[in-house]
């Protein structure tokens, strides 16, 4: 497939209305071996029983910050030996972790904003597990975030981590469902998720940045909660702050 932004914008227009699954057996097909599925959450994890449902192999990378919930540690073996797959797990450095916490101490985000912290344990070792891959598969929808993930495609290029001399593509064979399907596929298929999920968390990243949400409050208002509202994305999907997707 041809890498170009017009190329990609038509190919996300074409693949909108697909069903998820066709959607990344599209990505497995085209881009496999070079390819992996991000996981973190319970969207992330239907898209991986997806894939052990099409029947070819793929890769799982997944980030650790250093600050996640044990639940969240313990939920990573969960999905590793229910569907037998390696999931490579990538690491800050630990010389800018001691940096920071030297110089700020550790809870330097809630003054100073997420941006930092985010960059030294998320945005670094994403970096890291993107550098050997042609494409990557993430979880995104677009009723996450009515601020930033609103007009997420299908298929993108990836304009933040990807370069003219190493061009990226980005599959996010979600974006066009909803939290309520998602959760339908899970409980039909009998997918494990994060038991935080049942104490109200619903978006689940760091411990200290995460909290639960009330009834009727938006997904998103769990996260980084002492910030402006609809600039919530750590670094992993700047892009969609940054400039607008194309649909």
């Amino acid at each position: 497939m041809a890498l170009d932004l017009d190329t990609i914008a038509a190919r996300a227009a074409q693949l909108a209305d697909r069903d998820p699954r066709d959607i990344l057996q599209i990505a497995l097909d085209e881009y496999a071996p070079s390819v992996a599925i991000s996981f973190s959450g319970a969207e992330d994890v239907a898209l991986i029983d997806m894939a052990a449902s099409i029947g070819r192999p793929f890769q799982i990378f997944s980030l650790d910050t250093g600050r996640l919930h044990p639940e969240t540690y313990r939920f990573l073996d969960t999905v590793r030996d229910r569907y037998g797959v390696p999931i490579d797990i990538y690491f800050p450095q630990p010389d800018a972790v001691e940096r920071l916490v030297r110089e700020k101490g550790l809870f330097s985000f809630y003054r100073d904003g997420h941006k930092e912290c985010c960059g030294i344990r998320k945005v670094e070792p994403l970096v890291r597990a993107l550098t050997p891959l042609a494409a990557w598969i993430t979880g995104q929808r677009q009723d996450q975030s009515p601020g930033t993930r609103a007009a997420i495609p299908v298929v993108q290029i990836d304009r933040t981590f990807g370069t003219p001399d190493r061009p990226l593509v980005k599959f996010n064979p979600l974006a066009r469902w909803t939290s309520q399907q998602v959760w339908a596929y899970i409980r039909a298929h009998d997918v494990p998720y994060n038991p935080l999920h049942d104490r109200g968390f619903i978006s689940i990243g760091c411990e200290p940045c995460t909290r639960p949400v009330n009834p009727g409050q938006h997904e998103r208002e769990g996260r980084w909660w002492w910030e402006e509202e609809t600039r919530k994305e750590c670094g992993l999907h700047a892009g969609n702050v940054e400039a607008p997707a194309v649909r």
